[in-house]
């Protein structure tokens, strides 16, 4: 890069940087009755400045900052391999249609095999499994941690399982050693869908691991309410190599090669194979083995991505403290609501602080999100609730169809019912915790 180009570029990044001084950085105090989101984007000059300098590039696709940020996230897992995507609803694809390929011979998922997993989550933690025309095999959830009751994993349990895909709820890591070790007794496949929990850690076999890289395969989110944010972006991550490169080939059209963009001839055999009934010597570059997608990342994403990272230790530590204030200071009111717990040897990162409506209080779940929605207050609830109540579900429930359910699911309905979340955030005040802790006192006094 020449001085002059140095200089150009100098001057257009610190332009932009004065520009985040003007019109990003935040200068508003919070009064009561402001707007307290329950989550949104943290940022400063620095992704200003990193998303200006890919954006000079002109590269546009996944580039330069795509490859450090799959290089420096997995370092930060402690995972092998991370391979970016344009999504979390597409890390969960891709880490399901890699576990169907071919090439994994008899431990490839089928059609008609079936998967354990929750509805008591978001949607996209399933999508693929119906998609893809596996079955899902749904099991409750329990409380105080809203994650898969264990204790149902062997009546889910049938010749034609393959695969447990669940969430970490919320930050809070499920029970990781007793469905790791029902997945290792049964030759099972796991994917963590670790779309809320970055940062998240459980003890296992005498030391503590990040969330996502405990199972076959982990999955992350950077939409902008998650723990860092690319505004749209997610990743895969595993520690299998040969995992990795069926998840990148359904990633990049389903191809064959495994070349990075604008590279050539990293098998030294481009020109010599045979695939298929293809002519030998077909180009390796032109070869598909996978009816694939194209899920890959821009570049200016990724840069953004990589200025985050270097925020997430904070972030996450920010989360945990805001969750403790409200946790210390709603303890009072545990007659009226069930209080979130952690999961035995689990550090969670949280993504928000759940709050159940206990039976016989006086007042519904609608009612109090009613009146914090009214002071400003936002509120979610707990993704789906019972995603098998939803109109995507009504013609698989009216033909008994395409799902299996373990039991009923009644921890999951009273989810459906009473329960919401309000955000712990790092973008939240300590003035923003203590008026949402007023006002949820106020409720339940009145």
């Amino acid at each position: 890069m020449s001085s002059q180009e140095n200089e150009l570029r100098r001057h257009v990044i610190d332009a932009a940087r004065a520009y985040y001084d003007f019109k990003h950085k935040p200068k508003k105090v919070f009064k009561p009755g402001d707007r307290i989101p329950y989550a949104g984007r943290v940022f400063d000059e620095r992704e200003i400045e990193y998303l200006i300098d890919a954006a000079l590039d002109f590269w546009l696709t996944t580039g330069r900052y795509a490859e450090q940020f799959e290089r420096s996230f997995a370092q930060f897992l402690g995972a092998r391999h991370c391979s970016l995507t344009n999504s979390g609803s597409s890390a969960n694809l891709l880490a399901f249609m890699a576990l169907t390929s071919p090439k994994l011979g008899e431990r490839r998922i089928n059609k008609g095999d079936e998967v354990i997993t929750v509805a008591a989550g978001f949607p996209t933690t399933v999508a693929p499994i119906v998609q893809y025309g596996a079955v899902p095999v749904f099991v409750d959830v329990t409380l105080p941690t809203y994650n898969i009751d264990c204790s149902q994993l062997e009546e889910a349990l049938s010749e034609k399982t393959k695969a447990i895909m669940v969430a970490h709820t919320l930050g809070n890591p499920f029970d990781l050693e007793h469905v790791k070790g029902f997945c290792d007794k049964h030759h099972l496949w796991l994917i963590e869908d670790n779309c809320d929990a970055l940062g998240a850690k459980y003890y296992q076999n005498g030391e503590w691991q990040y969330t996502g890289t405990i199972g076959h395969i982990g999955t992350s989110s950077f939409y902008p309410p998650h723990h860092m944010t690319m505004g749209e972006g997610g990743a895969v991550y595993t520690n299998d190599t040969t995992l990795k490169r069926l998840i990148e080939s359904y990633r990049d059209w389903g191809r064959d090669c495994w070349c990075a963009s604008g590279h050539d001839n990293t098998c030294r055999k481009r020109f010599d194979q045979q695939f298929g009934e293809l002519p030998l010597g077909y180009d390796h570059k032109y070869v598909y083995s996978h009816f694939g997608y194209n899920l890959k990342v821009t570049d200016m994403q990724a840069a953004i991505g990589c200025a985050q990272l270097e925020k997430v230790p904070q972030f996450v530590e920010v989360r945990k403290q805001n969750w403790q204030l409200l946790k210390n200071e709603l303890a009072e009111l545990d007659h009226f609501f069930v209080m979130p717990e952690a999961t035995t040897n689990s550090d969670p990162s949280w993504f928000g602080y759940l709050l159940t409506v206990r039976e016989g209080v006086g007042f519904t779940r609608d009612q109090i999100v009613q009146h914090l929605e009214a002071k400003g207050i936002q509120t979610r609830m707990l993704f789906a609730g019972n995603l098998i109540k939803h109109p995507c579900f009504d013609e698989m429930r009216a033909t008994k169809d395409g799902f299996r359910v373990v039991r009923d699911l009644p921890t999951t309905d009273r989810i459906m019912h009473d329960t919401f979340w309000v955000g712990v955030y790092p973008g939240m005040t300590e003035s923003m915790l203590h008026y949402m802790v007023e006002q949820i006192r106020y409720f339940c006094r009145k």
